[in-house]
């Protein structure tokens, strides 16, 4: 009887839910639409709704009193206290730079993995180098910039690998004029638009830097367990580190 009851709570807000996208208003306000479900319904209608509104692209206004349901369905996050607006910005800006005590409280002890993006730790794709070069080129590269290995694409920038410092002497020694010639090592890779948590396995066991990239698999950003470090441990606003 309590299963049948919580999911008739959930098939509920999903009837409601349709019924207002059914009008085709411009806005819509949603007020502690999920507070009354057990979290496991819960989490599935807030996916639900992330899923509908990348089809619908409706603005809404989703009022909560829980800062997890807001960083994952906001695109931006307005605080109120007392009727005034005391901030509004992006998950990662009120996460990383609250405007003041009374906010600083909300986000304490945020998961920050769940807010950043992969973009938000990316250093900017450089150097880089192409099919056409040859060990030589990947040799002088990675002397230059102090690196064991570089990332390789086409003229699209379209991520082809990873040649590394051993990878490039073997070529050269065999008389490999491009590297195009040889299999190339096919490192790590995220979405650029992806959380951060969905990289942090990877980055931890992983000793070659992981490459950002779009949905067409050009190479957005490179990512390296520093930048990360730096991402997570920053606590800009906030007065605690515990």
């Amino acid at each position: 009887e309590e299963k049948v009851k919580k999911y008739s709570l959930g098939m509920k807000q999903r009837v409601g839910l349709a019924r207002a996208l059914v009008n085709d208003a411009d806005i819509l306000l949603m007020d502690e639409a999920f507070s009354a479900l057990d979290p496991l319904i819960r989490e599935e209608m807030q996916d639900e709704l992330l899923s509908l509104q990348q089809k619908v692209h409706k603005t809404i206004v989703f009022i909560t009193h829980d800062l997890n349901e807001a960083l994952k369905l906001g695109d931006r996050i307005a605080f109120l206290r007392d009727g005034s607006l005391i901030q509004v910005g992006t998950p990662v800006e009120i996460t990383t730079n609250p405007a003041d005590d009374y906010v600083a409280k909300f986000v304490r002890g945020v998961d920050r993995t769940k807010v950043l993006t992969a973009s938000d730790v990316m250093k900017k794709p450089h150097p880089l180098i192409t099919m056409r070069d040859g060990p030589n080129v990947a040799l002088r590269i990675m002397k230059e910039h102090g690196i064991s290995s570089v990332f390789v694409m086409d003229r699209e920038k379209h991520l082809q690998g990873i040649i590394t410092v051993d990878g490039a002497i073997e070529a050269r020694n065999g008389g490999i004029t491009s590297l195009s010639q040889i299999n190339l090592v096919q490192g790590p890779t995220v979405m650029e638009n992806a959380p951060l948590q969905e990289a942090l396995g990877v980055i931890a066991e992983c000793k070659l830097p992981m490459a950002a990239i779009d949905e067409e698999n050009r190479i957005k950003g490179i990512i390296v367990r520093g930048s990360v470090l730096a991402a997570l441990a920053s606590n800009k606003g906030g007065k605690d580190n515990d």
